[in-house]
């Protein structure tokens, strides 16, 4: 089967054809543009160099979040619509891992860490190893020394957080902390790719209408709608403690 894997994740866009035995083409572009603006374009180059038609595309693969909103959402809307139109099934992808996946030689742990701004990255923790890439947690957003916090051996840090905060990381790990090369700090499609044929060989796919962004981190507009629903809550008197109850009820993504 072949898949195809699209990563829009970050500032950079890349699209990969793989199958089971191994990669077929790779496209990555960081122009400064929009993604809404290549990556199309991307796709059907791809395609035509990979000798492949779409209907030959028996899944898809997408990096889901962390990282840009307006990034995913324009992945994921063209990998859905893709597998809408093809009737496929979609492989969603934690960018952290599809950005950590490359290091399986590195004999240890190794930090996946991307630039969430407001001084902050999105990170998380894998061991590398005979059993692959295992993330030893959720994938979480916060400051750089929360992202370091517990890392007491030799550790890889990856991806642009760890370039921005490299200075910060020396000072706090020393000689325990080791760096990507500059040019592997960007998510590769191809390892979106093959973590998307594993999950699919584990039957952990699924429909297009089900896959959804995980930003781990709430959008400026939700930030903004709970504060002014917070803002309407009354400031004592009998009613007030039964108010607030009720804005604790909201659901986790209001």
């Amino acid at each position: 089967m072949k898949v195809l894997a699209v990563d829009t994740a970050t500032r950079a866009c890349s699209v990969a054809i793989a199958e089971p035995a191994g990669l077929i083409c790779e496209l990555s572009l960081r122009s400064g543009q929009t993604h809404s603006a290549n990556l199309l374009n991307l796709v059907r180059s791809a395609l035509a160099i990979a000798g492949t038609e779409v209907a030959q595309i028996g899944g898809l693969g997408v990096t889901i979040g962390p990282g840009s909103f307006t990034g995913l959402r324009i992945g994921l809307s063209v990998v859905k619509g893709l597998a809408l139109a093809l009737g496929r099934q979609v492989a969603g992808v934690s960018s952290l891992h599809a950005l950590a996946h490359p290091f399986g030689h590195w004999p240890g742990l190794v930090c996946a860490l991307l630039d969430a701004r407001k001084g902050e990255v999105y990170y998380n923790r894998y061991d590398m190893g005979g059993h692959g890439c295992r993330a030893r947690g959720p994938d979480a957003v916060g400051p750089i020394e929360q992202a370091l916090t517990g890392i007491h051996e030799p550790c890889l840090f990856v991806g642009d957080g760890a370039r921005l905060h490299r200075e910060r990381i020396i000072a706090v790990m020393g000689d325990c902390a080791r760096f990507a090369g500059g040019w592997q700090d960007a998510i590769q499609a191809a390892a979106v790719a093959d973590l998307a044929l594993s999950a699919f060989g584990r039957q952990q796919a699924q429909d297009a209408q089900w896959l959804a962004p995980r930003y781990v981190r709430r959008s400026e507009a939700e930030l903004a709608e709970r504060s002014r629903r917070a803002a309407r809550v009354p400031a004592g008197g009998a009613g007030s403690a039964e108010t607030a109850v009720n804005v604790d009820k909201f659901p986790a993504d209001c």
